[in-house]
């Protein structure tokens, strides 16, 4: 399901357990791992500009000026590109003592720009980002590129925030949200998956906020989905809550510790063309404790499923 797997890196500490899930699920799905790094040469190229009015007079003139900012551009683009390299030879490493493929990526630009053009232009199957980078503001849960890359790419995106379960092994089951939505399928069909290759539990998390025709809609719902994971050998548990969608989904992961929280990129009442993201999901990405899998791809149960499904809704 997922053969390549993608990780941007800048040697921050979630950036670091990032690297580190990565690793660990391209072991668990035997996936190519690429690693990626964005430096801002470019940058600095602006600023020795903003500041060449400093320069004593004799290196103002033109010839002169435009030999230092070649001087300064080279040395640089170079010492960046000396630190990407070191970022992602850790990676290489680690990768070639699990045996596993690895492609190392390093671009100059601004940093979620370049990663969004290298994700639409590539055919990765799941980004995994650290919800924070070197950049991080204090008391911030996730940082403006996670945000940004999240809201613009369509692939499915792995945002580790525990810095404790940045691996396979450990406590913790795999719990996904269910509201019916074909985004929220395609979220079960990959907790089943991670749930198979990690060997861990399953909960089916529905909330119920409207009426009583509904209730009886999404109950058919986890049902259904308790019977389609029991089907693939997989322990299964489901919990159901009358309440808030994203009051309680949050609160409800601060209550279990799940492993993985898993949700579709949209629910059952998204406008499709007007948000990048659905806002219940994008609140649960800043403020949810555990890490977080939003899953792009859409599924349907299987026909005979999705017939039961209707009759419950009549």
């Amino acid at each position: 399901m997922y053969k390549t797997i993608y990780v941007p890196l800048d040697n921050s500490d979630h950036s670091n357990a990032a690297m580190h899930m990565t690793l660990a699920l391209g072991e668990a799905f035997n996936s190519k791992m690429v690693g990626s790094h964005v430096y801002a040469a470019k940058l600095h190229d602006v600023r020795f500009k903003q500041m060449e009015f400093t320069l004593p007079e004799e290196y103002k003139e033109d010839t002169e000026l435009e030999k230092q900012r070649k001087i300064h551009d080279a040395l640089i683009a170079r010492g960046l590109e000396l630190i990407s390299d070191c970022y992602l030879d850790v990676m290489g490493e680690l990768s070639k003592e699990k045996g596993l493929e690895f492609e190392g990526k390093r671009m100059d630009g601004r940093n979620f720009e370049e990663l969004v053009l290298d994700i639409e232009d590539s055919n990765y199957d799941l980004v995994v980002m650290g919800a924070l980078g070197q950049g991080a503001v204090k008391q911030s849960k996730a940082g403006s590129v996670c945000e940004r890359v999240l809201r613009r790419t369509a692939v499915d995106t792995l945002v580790i925030r525990d810095l404790e379960t940045a691996g396979c092994s450990g406590d913790g089951n795999v719990l996904i949200a269910l509201d019916g939505s074909l985004w929220s399928w395609g979220a079960l069909r990959s907790a089943c998956y991670f749930a198979e290759q990690t060997n861990r539990s399953i909960e089916i998390l529905a909330v119920h906020s409207g009426d009583d025709t509904s209730k009886e809609l999404l109950e058919a719902h986890l049902a259904l989905a308790k019977r389609m994971a029991e089907e693939r050998d997989l322990r299964v548990q489901t919990t159901f809550i009358e309440g808030n969608p994203v009051v309680d989904i949050e609160r409800h992961v601060d209550s279990t510790n799940p492993w993985l929280l898993i949700l579709g990129r949209y629910g059952v009442d998204a406008d499709i063309d007007a948000p990048d993201l659905g806002s219940a999901v994008e609140h649960l990405v800043r403020h949810a404790s555990s890490n977080v899998l939003v899953v792009a791809q859409t599924s349907l149960p299987e026909d005979s499923v999705a017939h039961e499904v209707t009759q419950a809704s009549v």
